[in-house]
C-alpha cells in the first residue's frame, strides 16, 4: 500500500494489506478520504508535534511476529495534554496498539469485553483484577499519519481509562462504537529493541501505568523474610555463646603511677569476639587516663587503645549542671582466639588528690543486641523510605486527574 500526497508530494509506503478509508500525510498534515470514486482532499491539520516519532513502515518482532506501524493518530485531552497512538499490523491482520506520551509507552491490544461506564464508576474488574477510574472526558484528533481501514472522527469522542499499574483498561465511543482495549507498560528500551530506533522522545513525570521501582507488597514479604532470618540467626549466635569475664581489678594510681599494671595471662577459645573495656574510676571536676595494650602472646602483636574519663559539675545562673561520666567502655574488635594478656597504664589529674583507684573490667564475648537490633531499624528505615517515595510516586502520577485518590 502506498500514496503520494496530492499537495507536498510526499511518498508514503507500507507493506502491510488493507482497505483504506483514510490516509494522512507524516510531510504536511493533509488528511484525505477514500472511496469507491477514489481519495479526496478533507483538511489539514494545524498541530505540528515536536517530539521524535516513529517512522510509517517501521517493523519490530511483537510476542515472535512481526508488526508494521500503518499509521499514528496524536490525540488531545483538556486541550493542552497529548499523546500519540500508532496502530501496528501483521500480514495476516492481527492489530496492536502503542501509546506514547511523555516518553511513556503502553502496548494495547483490542478485548471483546465491554462495560458500563456511563455513571462513572469508580473501579472495574477485568479479569478479576479490579482497576480505578483515572480519566472519564472528551478527547479530540489533532494529526493523523499514515493509513487507517475506519473514518477519522472529526469531532469529539469519549475516551475513559482504568488503571491498575502496570496494567490498563481504556474505552473509546464514537459515535454508536464503543472499543475497549487493554493495555500494559512497556519500557521505552523495549521499544528500541523492537523498532531498532536510537532517537526515543525524552521521559518526563510519571506514566499513566508505569510501575514503582519496588513491589511494595513483595518487599513487606521479603523484609519479614530477612527480619525471620537476622532474628533466627541471633537466636542461634547467642545460644552458642560462651561469655568469659578475663580480667576485673582495681589499680592504685600511686603504685602504678610509674610503671604498668600487667594482667594475668588468659586463654581464648571460640571464634572471633570483641573484648570489652570498662574503665570506672571516682572523678570529680578532673579527669583520668586508661591505657590499654592487648598482647597476643604467641607472636608478641600488639593492640593499643586509650580514653579518658572526666566529669565536671556545678551552679551557673541559678542552675545546676553537669557533663561527662564517670565510666567509659571501649572495645578491641574480632580478638581470635589465642592466649593474651593486658598491659594497662592509668594516669590522672595531678591536682585531683582524692581520686585514688580505678577500676577495670574486661569482658570477651559479650552477649550483645545491638546488632541485632541495627539491622532491624535498618530494615525499617528502608522500608518507611520506600512507603513514601511510593506514595509521593503515586502522587504524582494522580496529579492530572479528577479522580486522584489523594
Amino acid at each position: 500500500m502506498e500514496f503520494t500526497c496530492t499537495k507536498c508530494n510526499n511518498h508514503t509506503k507500507i507493506d502491510t494489506a488493507i482497505e483504506v478509508k483514510n490516509f494522512g500525510c507524516p510531510n504536511c498534515g493533509s488528511l484525505f478520504d477514500f472511496d469507491e470514486k477514489g481519495f479526496r482532499f478533507s483538511k489539514k491539520f494545524d498541530y505540528n508535534p515536536i517530539t521524535n516519532l516513529l517512522k510509517i513502515g517501521a517493523k519490530g518482532v511483537i510476542d515472535n511476529e512481526t508488526y508494521e506501524i500503518v499509521g499514528l493518530v496524536i490525540k488531545r485531552v483538556h486541550s493542552i495534554y497529548y499523546w500519540r497512538e500508532y496502530t501496528l499490523m501483521t500480514t495476516s491482520g492481527k492489530v496492536k496498539y502503542l501509546s506514547e506520551s511523555d516518553g511513556h509507552w503502553i502496548l494495547l491490544e483490542e478485548v471483546p469485553e465491554s462495560y458500563d461506564v456511563s455513571r462513572k464508576y469508580k473501579k472495574l474488574t477485568h479479569k478479576e483484577i479490579t482497576y480505578h477510574l483515572y480519566e472519564h472526558t472528551n478527547s479530540s484528533i489533532v494529526r493523523v499519519h499514515g493509513f487507517y481501514e475506519f473514518e477519522i472522527p472529526n469531532k469529539q469522542f469519549k475516551i475513559i481509562e482504568y488503571i491498575n499499574p502496570p496494567y490498563v483498561i481504556s474505552i473509546e465511543q464514537i459515535k454508536d462504537n464503543e472499543t475497549t482495549t487493554f493495555g500494559r507498560h512497556i519500557t521505552s528500551k523495549e521499544i528500541k529493541k523492537i523498532f531498532n530506533s536510537n532517537e526515543m522522545p525524552q521521559k518526563s513525570g510519571v506514566g499513566l501505568v508505569q510501575p514503582f521501582l519496588f513491589n511494595i507488597y513483595n518487599t513487606i514479604i521479603i523484609f519479614i523474610s530477612f527480619a525471620i532470618l537476622i532474628l533466627t540467626t541471633f537466636i542461634i549466635f547467642n545460644l552458642s555463646r560462651t561469655e568469659q569475664n578475663v580480667l576485673n581489678v582495681s589499680i592504685n594510681f600511686d603504685e602504678y603511677k610509674s610503671k604498668e599494671y600487667i594482667s594475668p595471662s588468659f586463654e581464648l577459645k571460640g571464634s572471633p569476639a570483641p573484648l570489652i573495656i570498662s574503665a570506672n574510676t571516682s572523678v570529680d571536676n578532673s579527669w583520668a587516663n586508661a591505657q590499654v595494650s592487648l598482647v597476643n602472646e604467641s607472636n608478641n602483636e600488639e593492640e593499643y587503645a586509650q580514653k579518658d574519663i572526666e566529669y565536671y559539675h556545678g551552679y551557673s545562673e541559678g542552675e545546676r549542671w553537669s557533663e561527662g561520666s564517670k565510666r567509659t567502655t571501649f572495645n578491641f574488635c574480632g580478638v581470635a582466639k589465642g592466649k593474651y594478656h593486658l598491659v594497662i597504664v592509668p594516669s590522672k589529674q595531678e591536682t585531683d588528690f582524692y581520686n585514688q583507684n580505678m577500676t577495670i573490667n574486661a569482658v570477651w564475648n559479650e552477649s550483645s543486641v545491638w546488632n541485632f537490633m541495627f539491622s532491624l531499624v535498618s530494615l525499617a528505615i528502608i522500608f518507611i523510605l520506600i512507603f513514601f517515595l511510593k506514595k509521593n510516586f503515586e502522587q504524582r502520577r494522580w496529579e492530572n486527574s479528577d479522580f486522584t485518590p489523594y
